[in-house]
């Protein structure tokens, strides 16, 4: 594998979520809205039987994010996943200064689940992160690395796969 191509979010209305996504956030378009998708082949090709979608691409530095709505089969849900749920998932944008960042989207009417969480030891020492979410209650995060102990991080890779090696 090369690289991440996209992430998928499966949105209630594309309209909304590109007004958000784009207006709010600042998103630019990889490409436009599409039409409806519903061919016979559609849905064993996404794994959902009787499928039909539609689709724009979102782009943010060198990743895309791709918002579906599906006409049919009717959602099984009301709101996404809760992050303790298997299959549930998130979407982190890297900001440079995650209190202005948070403030701006805090003007435009967004609320935040809580102030900026500093980490200083362990794993993810240097991350300032806080969470939100987009109109459908999908979980977003903002990610500031303030700084990063590339040899500290290189010495905990190397014990965990050693451990695992000794395990095997």
């Amino acid at each position: 594998m090369k690289g991440l191509h996209h992430v998928g979010i499966t949105v209630k209305d594309l309209e909304m979520s590109i007004r958000f996504y784009h207006d709010v956030l600042g998103l630019e378009f990889s490409n436009e809205p599409s039409p409806w998708f519903d061919s016979p082949e559609l849905g064993p090709a996404v794994g959902v039987p009787g499928a039909a979608l539609r689709q724009v691409s979102l782009v943010l530095g060198d990743t895309t994010l791709e918002l579906l709505e599906y006409k049919s089969p009717p959602t099984e849900t009301e709101k996404p996943l809760l992050s303790n749920n298997i299959g549930a998932s998130h979407v982190a944008f890297v900001v440079n200064d995650i209190h202005a960042t948070k403030a701006d989207l805090e003007a435009k009417g967004i609320e935040f689940y809580s102030d900026v969480n500093v980490v200083d030891e362990g794993v993810l020492a240097g991350w300032r992160w806080v969470y939100f979410e987009d109109p459908d209650g999908y979980p977003l995060e903002l990610v500031e690395v303030a700084y990063y102990n590339a040899e500290e991080r290189r010495e905990g890779i190397a014990t965990y796969l050693e451990s695992r090696a000794t395990a095997a």
